[in-house]
């Protein structure tokens, strides 16, 4: 068994796409639309889905707005140098929300960056 993907609803398609594609690095796998269901999906990674898990990008027609909700965390990345990645999200157009730097109460570097739609992506570095 593997971890396939993490569906994620956003309200604008072509700015998350954007988002996690010009600012944090991954491909655009596929897309495809639903028109009988008023939906499109589109998936992206940094590597093949056949070996990698990847995000689902949900974008419903005919929603503008979701509440993220209280439960939900955020998606963890690894790079290389979080300092460096922070630099480069921010150079792209991405927002920093929590700029690099140890973990509180660790030594774990790590920042946090959000996405079009509000969701938090944590940078961890390598291990």
């Amino acid at each position: 068994m593997r971890i396939l993907h993490t569906m994620l609803r956003v309200t604008d398609l072509e700015a998350s796409i954007k988002f996690y594609t010009e600012v944090l690095g991954m491909g655009l796998l596929r897309r495809k639309d639903f028109p009988e269901g008023r939906f499109t999906l589109a998936f992206v990674g940094y590597g093949e889905e056949s070996s990698e898990a990847v995000l689902e990008l949900t974008h419903n027609w005919d929603t503008d707005r979701y509440e993220l909700g209280d439960a939900y965390g955020h998606i963890a990345i690894e790079v290389a140098d979080v300092y460096a990645a922070c630099e480069k999200i921010k150079a792209s157009g991405g927002k920093v929300v929590r700029e690099a730097g140890p973990m509180k109460h660790g030594s774990t570097i790590l920042a946090f960056v959000e996405d079009p739609d509000g969701y938090k992506v944590e940078l961890l570095g390598a291990h």
